[in-house]
């Protein structure tokens, strides 16, 4: 049966390119929200077009508040849950074809914003549940393709999604890496303020502890090192402009072996008087068992159909897996593939496409027909 699914894929491999290059030639970056679009018109546009694919596919449908869209396969409350995103990040310059155009070149290599990032492997997910469909397979478990449209500005549509509808039981978000990543960092921004009058002591604080800082946390004694994730990061350092206070924003992605709650405190130990601090986001470290039955069956599946070693790993990273429970990073981006998804001319190539619904189509198989979960 497995032979014969990734020998289906092949032969769907046409439809799957033209489908995928239809959506993904829609601006979906996020704009001006409307009254059933929370997110835009494009955003809203590519939902649509997305639910509409899935329908002329076959499979039942449902638009979850303009959000999020499902692509369902079979019955059942506890489901497989495979959420990708539709919203892209804007365009920028240095184009060589225009972003939405699904330039294919003679090599095989599609260039679009959003071709990574993430509407090509979603939608290969798509086809790879169509592949089942077709070959008629009987899963013990019904499984959903979810079609986010905030992933990029904010998981709302997540954290909506979450209110009114159940979590897989199991799953991936296709918008990371290979092999399956069985964690993530944690990631933090923090803001340190001030009143005008304290204006000395902020400029102090700010010149020794933070752009002095070497990346890594060392002025403030952060400077962690955990086997599995590296080393503790500070970014995104930056002046915010708020009306009668001088503030200034800083980040980190941060390892499992350390508690926002620590950063925060060590923080606040740095602190001269007239300063405040406060942690005004944070998404908490991800962590899965890296010999659990999920990560250990995206192993399994990822091997087989690259010969390559799947050995989990973990990533710096933020996906849905940030928010939506009991899913893992798995793809699509292969080993020295990097540095592509928010950048000019973004691509992916056709065979790498096909080679993710293989991945993505026996990946739903094993889990869905699991007597372990």
């Amino acid at each position: 049966m497995e032979e014969a699914l990734l020998k289906k894929i092949d032969e769907i491999s046409e439809e799957m390119i033209s489908g995928i290059k239809r959506v993904v030639q829609i601006d979906s970056v996020q704009s001006e929200a409307k009254p059933g679009m929370p997110f835009g018109e494009g955003v809203n546009k590519a939902l649509e077009e997305a639910l509409k694919l899935a329908c002329e596919l076959g499979f039942d449908t449902e638009n979850v508040d303009h959000m999020v869209g499902i692509a369902k396969y079979g019955q059942g409350e506890d489901y497989i849950g495979i959420m990708g995103h539709l919203d892209v990040v804007p365009v920028g310059e240095g184009w060589n074809h225009p972003p939405f155009s699904a330039y294919e070149d003679e090599n095989g290599r599609i260039f679009a914003r959003g071709i990574l990032d993430n509407k090509g492997p979603t939608l290969s997910c798509l086809y790879a549940l169509y592949a089942i469909k077709e070959l008629k397979i009987q899963l013990k478990r019904p499984v959903y393709i979810l079609f986010g449209t905030n992933e990029e500005t904010g998981f709302e549509d997540l954290t909506h999604f979450l209110k009114v509808r159940k979590p897989p039981i199991m799953g991936w978000t296709p918008d990371c890496k290979y092999p399956v990543v069985y964690a993530e960092r944690g990631r933090s921004t923090y803001r340190v303020s001030a009143a005008i009058e304290n204006k000395t002591v902020f400029n102090q604080f700010i010149n020794e502890y933070i752009l002095s800082d070497n990346g890594f946390g060392n002025k403030l004694g952060l400077n962690i090192e955990d086997p599995e994730f590296g080393k503790i990061q500070m970014s995104n350092k930056k002046l915010v402009d708020l009306e009668g206070k001088l503030s200034f924003d800083f980040s980190f992605s941060y390892p499992a072996s350390i508690s926002n709650d620590t950063i925060e405190v060590t923080i606040k130990s740095k602190l001269s008087k007239g300063l405040q601090v406060e942690c005004i986001h944070n998404y908490d470290p991800v962590y899965f068992d890296k010999n659990g039955f999920l990560c250990q069956t995206l192993k399994a599946t990822y091997e087989k159909v690259t010969g390559m070693d799947g050995t989990p790993v973990t990533t710096t990273g933020g996906t849905y897996a940030k928010i939506m429970p009991n899913i893992v990073p798995f793809g699509p981006s292969f080993p020295g593939q990097k540095g592509i998804g928010h950048n000019p001319n973004e691509w992916m190539d056709r065979s790498d496409l096909i080679l993710n619904a293989k991945i993505y189509a026996l990946s739903i198989v094993r889990l869905a027909n699991a007597e372990n979960d």
